[in-house]
């Protein structure tokens, strides 16, 4: 009898496989055995596809019956394969036609009663399968929304395993996508709502236009968590690449809205101080799933309340702010998602934060213990450090009003753009993506305009990544100005970022 063939896409990360599903019918006594490398929720595929091929009208084949799932040695995650592995059962017993099938994937889980069920990462699936030069795609027609997003691929959505029998025998076309609705933009808050903080408020701009890392060390109450939670309103729109990569995390996470699938807005995630390292930089048994660094990629990550969070939880984020990217291992495999995200932190100056300094009342060594819970690796890919004051009367009845969201983000694009242009032919976008090696010899400033940065290197007050740090705020600072270098003030302002106390 001949061997049944269709194609699914296995997603590791954000990334796909296509995969190809084989059926083989006869060769002995009635059974059924999957091969290819399949996870316990896949293994459970061969009940819940023998009763919902029952439950759509058709026969279960009465015979020895061998499914395998290639490349083999790639390991199969998931139910997504069971539409799959229905119809290629079903083709291999003959009961339905297989001309449709070549260049056609398939993905969903199927019910009991022959319902196709949504899945995670379609997203992601479809574009793999659509690089690997497939024409065509089944999915669960819950998930039209999200595979509405893929250009370039013909996509058809299914509600139960019979609709898709029907398609094949060409007695009824399945479910189209509609057209993929307009994203609505988020309501920020805005900008003049902060009362006073002049200093951390361009620290704000200047983190915003160069895409640095900032901490804010300051009383209760002085705007710290509002300042941050304004950061997304002043960054740019993703551009299409962007938002794909970012929606494809938010696929794989399971967390799309149907209403407005496609993120186009700067993501912005504040956890609790209480988050576990697996739940902030991804894990979970079998493979690891995206944490909330990778939900936070191309937007803001805030740490509110730094210092109260673990050690353990605050040191897994080095790497991931060097690199852009998470690397996981676990028994399944490893996988990799992007987290290239800007992390701002916000700490009170001691346990007890009264509203004055000279009210504190933890003593010397309490001080020391709450703020190096911000170890010295930490801080030093920190680039930005403000100590905010509290506010005064003087201010709160200011006469002027603080500048709108609109007037500083107008700053903050048009220093982006300078930035994005300079850089275009390298390939990165922002000043904080310029490697350090970079800034030194093919963009290195003259040495007068270094001088104060040598000699801080020089007396051990800054560290080699902490010059390279310095000086892409200082290509910041000149692009707001609109100089086409830094100089020498440009350089002694990035240097002050770095040394203020805090912490």
């Amino acid at each position: 009898m001949p061997i049944g063939h269709t194609w699914s896409v296995a997603v590791l990360g954000i990334d796909g496989r296509v995969i190809e599903v084989e059926a083989d019918l006869g060769g002995g006594l009635p059974s059924m055995k999957l091969v290819g490398l399949p996870d316990a929720g896949l293994r459970e595929a061969k009940d819940r596809v023998r009763s919902a091929v029952r439950n759509s009208g058709q026969q279960w084949p009465g015979e020895k019956l061998t499914l395998g799932l290639s490349p083999a040695n790639l390991p199969k995650l998931g139910s997504g394969y069971d539409l799959a592995i229905a119809v290629a059962v079903l083709a291999a017993a003959g009961k339905v036609p297989a001309t449709r099938l070549p260049g056609t994937v398939l993905l969903g889980e199927l019910s009991l009663d022959g319902r196709v069920r949504e899945i995670r990462g379609v997203l992601p699936g479809l574009i793999a399968a659509r690089k690997a030069g497939v024409k065509r795609a089944l999915v669960p027609v819950h998930s039209l929304f999200e595979a509405a997003l893929v250009e370039g691929i013909e996509v058809f959505g299914a509600a139960r395993l019979a609709d898709v029998i029907a398609w094949l025998h060409g007695e009824n076309s399945l479910v189209k996508p509609e057209a993929p609705p307009e994203g609505v933009p988020p309501k920020l808050a805005d900008l003049a709502d902060v009362v006073g903080q002049p200093e951390a408020r361009w620290a704000l701009e200047v983190a915003a236009a160069g895409g640095h890392h900032l901490l804010f060390t300051g009383p209760p109450g002085v705007g710290k968590t509002m300042l941050a939670k304004r950061l997304p309103g002043l960054l740019p729109r993703l551009s299409i690449e962007e938002a794909l990569e970012v929606t494809a995390v938010h696929s794989v996470h399971g967390s799309l809205s149907p209403t407005s699938p496609l993120v186009q807005a700067p993501p912005f995630v504040a956890p609790h101080h209480s988050v576990s390292v697996a739940a902030l930089v991804g894990g979970g048994s079998g493979l690891a799933a995206p944490g909330l660094i990778s939900q936070a990629h191309r937007g803001v990550l805030l740490l509110d309340e730094a210092c109260e969070f673990s050690g353990p939880a605050l040191e897994s984020l080095r790497t991931a702010l060097e690199d852009g990217e998470i690397r996981i291992a676990r028994s399944k495999g490893s996988v990799c998602y992007p987290a290239r995200f800007q992390l701002v932190l916000a700490t009170n100056p001691c346990p007890c934060a009264p509203p004055r300094e000279t009210d504190c009342t933890c003593t010397p060594s309490a001080r020391r213990r709450y703020l190096n819970r911000l170890s010295g690796p930490l801080l030093d890919r920190v680039d930005i450090r403000v100590q905010m004051r509290p506010i005064t009367a003087m201010t709160t009845h200011a006469e002027e009003t603080p500048e709108s969201t609109d007037v500083v983000c107008a700053r903050v694009l048009a220093a982006r753009e300078r930035a994005a242009v300079r850089w275009s032919a390298h390939g990165w976008r922002t000043n904080a993506e310029v490697p350090g090696p970079a800034l030194r010899r093919q963009f290195g400033l003259p040495r007068q305009a270094t001088a104060l940065l040598d000699r801080s290197l020089d007396r051990g007050l800054l560290t080699a990544r902490g010059a390279d740090r310095c000086l892409r705020i200082a290509w910041t600072l000149a692009d707001l100005a609109k100089c086409p270098e830094p100089d020498a003030d440009h350089v002694a302002a990035a240097l002050e970022f770095r040394d203020r106390r805090a912490p």
